[in-house]
């Protein structure tokens, strides 16, 4: 079932030019899920820099704007888009000039197979 699942990340991935990476990551940062393009940098894909964006949601949350769904940040070369499922993390990796529309798009994509893992996670 993992494999399937991963094939699937990769097939959405193939939609969108300049996305390196896809990750289901728990709370820590832990991936549950990944699938990565060699292209995809390595310092992104480790769960320290993975838990950080954990943690900056839950700062954001002291905003006082409520609840932070969704963070998306543009760096030199690279943008992440991180989407917050409690207990579970959707990260994305992908290139600066990559549609930074399609790549939120893919939150509704995503939302069955994030279920899917959440009840697989909730059961752990």
């Amino acid at each position: 079932m993992a494999e399937e699942m991963k094939k699937y990340l990769h097939e959405i991935m193939s939609q969108i030019d300049g996305i390196h990476a896809v990750l289901i990551t728990d709370r820590d940062g832990v991936p549950v899920l990944k699938a990565a393009t060699e292209s995809a940098p390595e310092l992104a894909l480790r769960p320290g820099f993975l838990t950080t964006v954990g943690m900056a949601t839950d700062q954001a949350g002291k905003l006082g704007m409520g609840k932070s769904q969704r963070i998306a940040c543009i760096y030199g070369k690279y943008q992440v888009i991180h989407f917050n499922r409690f207990p579970l993390m959707v990260s994305m990796i992908a290139s600066s000039t990559a549609n930074t529309g399609m790549l939120l798009g893919l939150e509704a994509e995503l939302s069955s197979l994030v279920q899917d893992l959440k009840a697989a996670v909730d059961v752990i």
